[in-house]
């Protein structure tokens, strides 16, 4: 999808976009070869091909901050095939919901191999590290909740990767409400041990830690480690809907 993909050209918006692809031309490679052939003014062509050239070059350095920086936020899924090698599924456990007053008591990240969980008191600090080793974030309404949380607590963390919400382009194909909702419409089953819980219980399993219950806090990274790599799952099942949805606009 990202090398169709054009609105991160200066300049060139969406009704462009949609034209070129209305014109059967998807990929870049087959912009150059027919711009002749596309009905749009040519000064737009020019713009188009000098981007085209820039954006090739920066897609074989692997330069994800560019494409970060270019495509608007609610269109950062299409780069997902390109950096998913270096993608990080991310999600906040906290002590509640206002980031002036409450704590992040758990982080999870899911690299596609590997899922990890820093709590704190024990080695939370170490997000600090690790975070910027990745090039996409893939969160559930993280624009609004875990990475302003994350930033507030660790203002040293520079977010300067692609960042996929979920939730978003997930409504745009169908896929309501909240993670948990969107695994059950998707056939995606948890644990016997998390099944029905939520983000009230995940403040409740903290508070009982904090009482001294080991047990709840092995629940509660449990449930956390679920999030991370569900969100994965999601999104390898409807990226090719994101696809198919986003040309039959045109």
């Amino acid at each position: 999808m990202l090398e169709s993909t054009y609105i991160h050209i200066p300049m060139i918006g969406a009704t462009i976009e949609k034209r070129i692809w209305k014109s059967g031309v998807r990929t870049w490679k087959e912009f150059l070869s027919e711009r002749d052939n596309i009905c749009i003014p040519d000064k737009k062509k020019s713009l188009i091909c000098a981007g085209i050239v820039d954006s090739i070059d920066r897609l074989e350095a692997k330069d994800h901050s560019f494409f970060a920086r270019s495509l608007p936020s609610s269109e950062h899924w299409r780069a997902y095939s390109h950096f998913s090698d270096k993608v990080a599924c991310v999600d906040i456990e906290t002590t509640g919901l206002a980031p002036g007053h409450d704590r992040i008591t758990v982080v999870g990240i899911y690299d596609g191999k590997e899922a990890r969980t820093y709590v704190k008191g024990i080695d939370l600090e170490e997000i600090v590290e690790e975070l910027p080793k990745y090039k996409t974030l893939i969160t559930f309404n993280g624009a609004r909740f875990d990475l302003p949380f994350i930033k507030r607590e660790f203002p040293e963390i520079e977010f300067d990767q692609l960042h996929i919400d979920l939730m978003y382009p997930l409504r745009r194909i169908g896929f309501s409400g909240g993670l948990k909702k969107v695994e059950q419409m998707l056939d995606i089953s948890r644990s016997e041990d998390t099944t029905g819980l939520s983000g009230f219980d995940a403040v409740r399993l903290w508070r009982e830690y904090e009482r001294g219950n080991q047990r709840s806090l092995e629940i509660l990274l449990e449930y956390n480690r679920e999030d991370i790599v569900n969100l994965k799952t999601i999104i390898d099942m409807v990226y090719d809907k994101l696809v198919e949805n986003k040309y039959s606009q045109c």
